[in-house]
């Protein structure tokens, strides 16, 4: 795991200025199906405005220079705690999808979460950057027949880590995608859907918890719980044998109003209280989102749509350039508050605002 120095002169990173030239390039109907949340999208305005209801207490006097950036999220060593969050159908912005997304978080160190409704297939994500950590997302959007074959088929194409998808019993009701009336692009592929791209979830009994045990069983992987808000779900899954829990409200696109993530995290992981690996996603715009989430229990967090920006405006370099970008503003800020390990972040480095 290597140590970075922060650089103060690095380029901003306006992530203002890549979602609105993503605007630009991208067909409205694709714009509004990443950018937009469900129903009066509360969730979805709040997610970000919820990490900043935290301030930072700078430590002082320290001695700190440089700051150790790799952590290892289930033993899988990563060289920054930002990940790309799972996210579908990367091919409608940009040609090369995800393998695009791929190739940029391997530059930046960085874990992939590769989705089940990716338009490449998760084999021929994994041959792109064969040594580089990725996990792969699991929707019940089939037959358990064909779920379970994508489970073993992640496990035996070296994905380190299986993600259940748990708030996802139906899909949210997403009011752009109505308006646009918005169907896939004729000929996108949907790789790891069954044949004609079907999607059987109607006919596929809703998950519980002997679930994680059984994909467990057939991926051979260590499973990661994810859509979480409460700390009782998170610590009955983890007694049901997760690996590790996932703190999201699926960037604002299931139910709606619902907490935010920067507001369930603190609950999570004093359920769990080390028991498990928590990660969360959901409105992390900024270094010192990063850092307050590690503050608050968090060993990494997951971006999604700043990634969906930088893939659509640049491909790989702009899927690594925004990760690196906040990485590099985890480190500056973490030396600015005297801290030189992103796997000891203590509680009191923030503290409620006002």
């Amino acid at each position: 795991m290597a140590d970075a120095v922060p650089a103060p002169t690095a380029p901003f990173l306006d992530l203002e200025a890549l979602e609105a030239r993503a605007r630009e390039l991208l067909p409205a109907p694709v714009f509004d199906y990443y950018a937009g949340g469900a129903e009066r999208e509360i969730t979805l305005t709040e997610a970000t405005r919820a990490w900043r209801a935290w301030r930072l207490r700078p430590r002082v006097l320290r001695g700190v220079s440089t700051v150790r950036l790799g952590t290892t999220l289930l033993g899988t060593e990563v060289g920054t705690p930002v990940g790309v969050a799972p996210w579908a159908y990367q091919g409608m912005a940009h040609e090369d999808g995800e393998l695009a997304t791929a190739r940029g978080a391997a530059a930046a160190g960085a874990l992939m979460t590769v989705s089940t409704s990716a338009s490449t297939s998760l084999a021929d994500v994994a041959a792109v950057e064969p040594d580089a950590p990725r996990w792969f997302q699991l929707y019940r959007l089939h037959s358990p027949a064909h779920t379970g074959d994508l489970a073993r088929r992640a496990g035996d194409a070296g994905y380190r880590a299986l993600v259940l998808t748990a708030d996802l019993p139906v899909l949210g009701r997403r009011l752009r995608d109505i308006a646009h009336d918005f169907a896939l692009p004729a000929g996108l592929p949907l790789a790891n859907h069954p044949v004609a791209g079907t999607v059987e979830a109607a006919d596929s009994p809703a998950w519980t918890l002997d679930d994680i045990e059984r994909f467990a069983g057939l991926s051979g992987l260590p499973v990661v719980v994810k859509g979480l808000l409460r700390g009782d779900d998170a610590v009955r899954c983890v007694e049901a044998g997760a690996a590790a829990v996932w703190v999201s409200a699926h960037g604002g696109r299931q139910a709606d109003p619902v907490v935010a993530s920067a507001a369930a995290l603190p609950e999570v992981a004093e359920a769990v209280r080390g028991e498990a690996e928590v990660y969360a996603d959901g409105g992390i715009r900024s270094g010192s989102d990063v850092l307050t989430a590690l503050a608050l229990g968090a060993r990494a967090v997951f971006v999604g749509r700043p990634a969906i920006w930088g893939l659509a405006t640049g491909g790989d370099d702009g899927v690594r350039g925004v990760l690196a970008g906040i990485t590099a503003e985890l480190a500056h800020t973490m030396v600015l508050c005297g801290l030189d390990d992103v796997g000891a972040v203590p509680r009191d480095t923030i503290a409620p605002a006002g």
